[in-house]
């Protein structure tokens, strides 16, 4: 019987979580549609949930309990372990990792110590407090700019050589993380419970992989599988699954790396972040990597589902 069309899950009901208050709100309400719609044809009982700073009613919306909540948001509040730690409470089993892993994971200097501790290589680094941006270089440049707590590159500026660098009159993302810049290409990897799928180069057009280059039509290029390597694509899926387990996530998650092949530096591979919440859109990565080991969409949400626990 067909996993996408399954009478046995009639009776199970999910509740998608979508939108919320982050940066990022666009983006979840458009995972949320998809990953909704996929569960309805999967044969799933969906109710749909946008979620607001009011935890009144979330609690309302989700009394009775479903037998399970497809969390579908992206950014602070949905990805930080605040929701995580209401279903918690609430009892109810969610999708994506658990209340400890995504806190962990959303606070990238945090993050970047576990992985560190794993023994995983990382740009170099320093935090700077959001009133101490822009009085000096704190690394030589180049150098990145992004701050500690978003994702999907909300905020992320590049420093070069000659810049009068970034205007921080608008900045309002509190401290920031500063990283020295690695130049070469971009690869990412999904990880499906404790498996690495396969690796992806993105290719903007212009610029870097910023949140424009991922959520605009026809800004990037998914080379998937990456042309690279199998030495580098096996090291990219190694380091995802150890970086993985370093924050004790679940689930699926995606992780970032720049990989440096320039001659004069020798290869060289950077794990950047772990993303807890990857993306569900049309251009997102998880399920273009999902389709490229043969697991359809609607598979891959059902897979989710059914191992949505509590922590």
């Amino acid at each position: 019987m067909s996993k996408e069309n399954n009478p046995q899950r009639s009776k199970k009901r999910v509740a998608v979580l979508l939108g919320g208050w982050s940066a990022e709100r666009e983006v979840s309400l458009v995972s949320g549609r998809d990953c909704a719609n996929a569960l309805e044809k999967a044969g799933y009982e969906v109710t749909r949930i946008d979620v607001t700073r009011d935890l009144k009613a979330l609690i309302a919306a989700l009394t009775p309990a479903p037998d399970a909540v497809f969390n579908a948001l992206h950014g602070r509040g949905g990805e930080d372990g605040t929701i995580q730690a209401v279903l918690d409470i609430m009892g109810i089993p969610y999708t994506h990792s658990g209340m400890r892993s995504s806190a962990i994971a959303m606070d990238k200097p945090t993050a970047i110590a576990a992985f560190r501790a794993a023994g995983l290589p990382c740009p170099k680094g320093v935090v700077v407090p959001e009133e101490d941006l822009g009085k000096d270089d704190p690394l030589p440049r180049p150098y990145v700019v992004k701050p500690t707590h978003e994702g999907s590159s909300v905020g992320v500026y590049i420093v070069q050589p000659g810049d009068n660098g970034p205007d921080y009159s608008g900045w309002h993302y509190g401290d920031a993380l500063v990283e020295e810049y690695v130049a070469g290409r971009e690869l990412t990897v999904t990880v499906m419970g404790d498996k690495a799928l396969c690796v992806t180069e993105l290719r903007p057009n212009q610029g870097f992989y910023d949140y424009e280059a991922k959520y605009t039509e026809g800004k990037t290029v998914h080379v998937c599988p990456a042309d690279i390597p199998s030495d580098i694509a096996d090291q990219c899926k190694d380091y995802a699954l150890r970086a993985h387990k370093a924050l004790g996530c679940r689930g699926v998650t995606r992780s970032d790396f720049r990989w440096d092949d320039s001659a004069h530096n020798g290869s060289r591979l950077f794990l950047l972040e772990v993303n807890t919440q990857p993306g569900m859109a049309p251009l997102s990565l998880a399920p273009e990597q999902a389709a490229h080991m043969g697991i359809s969409f609607p598979e891959l949400v059902s897979w989710m589902v059914e191992e949505a626990q509590c922590d």
